[in-house]
């Protein structure tokens, strides 16, 4: 057994190896210490190798997805290895044959199937990235759906394509290099053409050109995603839909450090709970939720297809009875998308055939329901998708009981009726349980035990138990029984009669499970023959609760639909955060609606005040806006008016990667330069405190040299929040730079915070206030004051920490200024040939060298 257990360890080296053993897996060596650890189970030995006991652990195999999923969780990968023969078998190859076992499947996080390891409402990506010329390719796919995409990017935006689709495992060849925030997996299968065979074959196209021009980075990434899904179900492939190109500039560019500062799927402790996408879900479905949070991680840069969403969004808005009909229906629907993918990787069940019945049937209720006129174009698009299931419908009605199970080994799913065969042998067994149960009461009144019963076990079958007190009289010789087993409490017999009752039941059982066992191969088949348009109504369906969600979240919030547009601009009335609204509205409060126009003539805000004013809030609801409206979503606000936006920056609070040696003010520096790099007139940023985490002196020249970049550089819709007053000279010398405050005021001493946003400059700091309302000792305080005092003082006669900047010359000038200076040193250098340089000249060299730095005077 040892040896045939080493054999399939070393195909799954990287793995722990689950190896079947009856009603458990165990696990031996290094794999069962690092399972045992990991699972607080046990650590046992079994026998020895090597002279050495043998470490074994092992998980019931009914139980055993449970242990996965914390497997899986610990970082883990499982190869699962099955008897693929019964012991029986096994015997007819004769002698102490062993069972014959394989490894059926290797599970990652990235080849989740099961409904108990998968997050309802999240996708489960895995994405292969591949890399040919300059550009990266990607290729995701969420196999418990179905859903593969490919596309092509700059490694600048690589990141933030990463980013966008929050990948469970990434696979990459071997020595690639990238950012460590996500679970990496070596692989290969690397190859375009073995790909775009690949590709052809498993979706029986000729050719590639229906779905866009791939590029040879989209297939190295596809060739690799493939022969790892191929190794992983060990030559099984998953369902996957027809591949979809995903092109950069079809979507808002969102890099990782802006999803977080925004927390737009996901909350600052990794969880969903107090992000945007929680604060906006209204979704009934799974498969809503996870489109729903896949729409916000993606918002368009297509103002068709935005106002196309934002039409269907607007039209259940309007009907609330229809709203509330459609929502009532999708909330009881099953999850047909996940249902399908667990039927195409074999791990389906008779109830996963069940969903997709009821689910699809529901569906063509829904067709005749939303059948009205006039109705938006995206609606006219999805309904389509829930028709033309009615006879594979018919069918799983016809042959599926109305409540399947999930276990097919016990049989009964397939509904009476169906199959006169398979009812002739329920009937069979049927008559030969209530044989026995006459049989009981005749054995009884026969022998006079009154406790006597005829039970049943997977070892002896059905046999005869009476108390132990009363066996004596069945243990003689001709009592007609025959003596099987003796425990604490109870004897067991068998006896002829009931032997051949029970030959009987056994057979026509086993006969009625493999004929149900026949028939959900083929109904599996023929649902799976449907596959691609099952797919298609389950993402139709999708589309609909995201929709009916969103309306539902615009009514109860009184929502605006914006007003999408292609000109550069931000025109929102009483705009609001939905996050901190619902924090705010949850503690009895009232949340404080602002107004902010972005345009032509004034595209850069300065934004000044108090901490805790609600600068940030106000930075991050603006960017929020734009990503609901991008999304198709109706926005928090009284009217909006926002011009679509590429790319959207933000750099709001403290945060550090000790890991990769950054500490907090490098890592605001890290992405404030690429913020400037790779902003666009058609960007948005949101800048908050930039250049606090260095000395004061310092941290103004870069704030200033920032405000400048972003003003004539980058010439993006801008707001910047900041503690450096001097910035606000900036105002009379950038014609797009207007100056606003956060409102405060002190009443009786005490700080006064009134979170609204006005125009102008703010008249100080309050930053005493601050710290008093913070709990700072009135020691403390007191002592800060007298400081302050002093520091105002000596600005008064000094002209403060901007003195003398009034005669900079502009960003512009002085980029140019700086690009034209001279380097004699670098000049001297570049006309030096080194190989040609005797002794003699190297020294007058050096001197000549020596004599230029000292004449730069640096």
């Amino acid at each position: 057994m040892m040896a045939q257990y080493l054999t399939l360890k070393a195909e799954a080296p990287d793995c722990l190896l689950f190896y079947r053993m009856g009603d458990f897996f165990e696990l031996f060596f290094e794999d069962a210490k690092a399972a045992a650890a990991t699972l607080d189970i046990a650590l046992t030995a079994r026998g020895e190798h090597g002279g050495e006991p043998v470490p074994m652990c092992g998980v019931p195999v009914h139980s055993h997805e449970a242990y996965l999923a914390r497997l899986i969780k610990g970082g883990h990968r499982v190869a699962i290895a099955e008897q693929i023969e019964t012991p029986e078998q096994a015997k007819k190859r004769g002698g102490k044959a062993l069972v014959a076992r394989a490894i059926v499947r290797i599970v990652t996080p990235g080849t989740l199937t099961e409904e108990v390891l998968l997050d309802a409402r999240a996708a489960n990506w895995l994405v292969a990235v591949g890399k040919a010329g300059s550009l990266f390719g990607l290729a995701a796919a969420d196999i418990s759906t179905g859903r593969f995409e490919v596309a092509s990017v700059s490694p600048a935006t690589l990141d933030a394509e990463l980013a966008r689709l929050g990948p469970v495992e990434v696979i990459v060849p071997d020595s690639f290099d990238l950012p460590a925030a996500y679970p990496l997996t070596i692989a290969g299968g690397f190859d375009s053409n073995a790909a775009e065979r690949k590709l052809k074959s498993l979706f029986n196209v000729a050719t590639l050109d229906g779905w866009g021009e791939f590029g040879r980075a989209e297939l190295c990434a596809a060739g690799g995603l493939l022969a790892y899904l191929e190794r992983a179900g060990q030559g099984a492939m998953p369902f996957l839909q027809m591949p979809v190109r995903r092109a950069a500039a079809d979507h808002m560019m969102i890099d990782a450090a802006t999803r977080e500062s925004l927390e737009i799927v996901c909350a600052a402790n990794g969880g969903r709970k107090g992000s945007l996408l929680d604060a906006i879900d209204r979704t009934v479905t799974g498969g809503g939720a996870r489109l729903l949070g896949s729409d916000l991680a993606a918002p368009l840069t297509d103002r068709t297809v935005i106002d196309a969403r934002l039409d269907l969004v607007g039209f259940l808005h309007d009907d609330p009875d229809l709203r509330a009909r459609l929502r009532a229906t999708l909330r009881a629907l099953p999850d047909i998308g996940r249902a399908l993918g667990r039927l195409a990787a074999g791990r389906g069940s008779p109830r996963d055939l069940g969903q997709l019945r009821d689910g699809l049937d529901e569906a063509s209720k829904l067709h005749e329901v939303l059948r009205i006129a006039p109705r938006p174009a995206l609606l006219d698009a999805l309904l389509p998708a829930f028709v033309g299931h009615g006879e594979l419908v018919d069918r799983l009605q016809r042959a599926i009981v109305a409540a399947p199970p999930i276990d097919a080994a016990q049989g009964g799913y397939i509904a009476e009726g169906y199959d006169p065969a398979l009812d002739a042998l329920r009937a069979r067994g049927g008559e030969g349980r209530r044989a026995i149960a006459a049989l009981e009461a005749r054995y009884r009144a026969s022998t006079g035990i009154a406790q006597l019963k005829i039970r049943h076990n997977n070892v002896l079958g059905f046999h005869v138990e009476v108390p132990a007190k009363a066996a004596d009289p069945l243990m003689r010789a001709d009592s007609g029984f025959t003596h099987r087993q003796t425990l604490a409490g109870v004897v067991r017999f068998n006896a002829p009669e009931l032997h051949d009752h029970a030959s009987e039941v056994g057979q026509a059982s086993s006969h009625a499970l493999a004929a149900e066992a026949a028939h959900l191969e083929e109904l599996t088949a023929l649902t799976l023959d449907r596959a691609r348009e099952i797919a298609l109504a389950a993402d139709a369906l999708a589309r609909l609760d995201v929709a009916a969600g969103l309306a539902e979240r615009a009514a109860e919030g009184s929502w605006c639909r914006p007003a999408v547009v292609d000109h550069p601009c931000l025109e929102v009335t009483e705009g609001r955060h939905p996050v901190v609204e619902n924090a705010v509205a949850t503690s009895g409060g009232r949340f404080v609606a602002n107004d902010c126009r972005l345009g032509p003539h004034d595209r850069l805000w300065l934004v000044t005040g108090p901490n805790m004013g609600g600068k940030s809030t106000f930075l991050r609801q603006n960017a929020a806006l734009l990503i609901l409206a991008q999304a198709g979503s109706f926005v928090p606000a009284a009217t909006a008016t926002l011009g679509l936006c590429d790319r959207l920056f933000s750099r709001v609070g403290a945060s550090d990667n000790l890991a990769r040696g950054r500490s907090t003010f490098m890592v605001e520096m890290v992405e404030t330069a690429a913020i400037l790099a790779q902003a666009t007139e058609r960007s948005f940023v949101i800048l908050d405190e930039v250049g606090r985490g260095t000395s004061t002196y310092d941290g103004l020249a870069i704030a200033w040299a920032v405000v400048e970049a972003v003003h004539d550089g980058n010439k993006c819709r801008c707001l910047f929040a900041t503690h450096y007053h001097e910035l606000t000279r900036l105002a009379e010398r950038l014609d797009a730079l207007s100056l606003h405050h956060v409102r405060a005021r002190e009443w009786k001493g005490e700080l006064v915070l009134l979170h609204e946003v006005a125009e102008g400059p703010a008249d100080r700091s309050y930053g005493l206030a601050v710290a008093r309302l913070a709990g700072l000792s009135p020691q403390v305080v007191a002592r800060a004051k007298e400081v302050l005092k002093r520091l105002e003082a000596g600005r008064a006669a000094t002209g403060g920490l901007a003195a003398g900047l009034d005669d900079l010359p502009l960003f512009a000038a002085a980029a140019v200024q700086e690009d034209a200076r001279t380097d004699p040193l670098r000049d001297a250098l570049a006309t030096i040939d080194v190989d040609a340089l005797s002794p003699r000249d190297a020294l007058e060299t050096l001197y000549r060298l020596r004599d230029l730095v000292a004449a730069d005077g640096s």
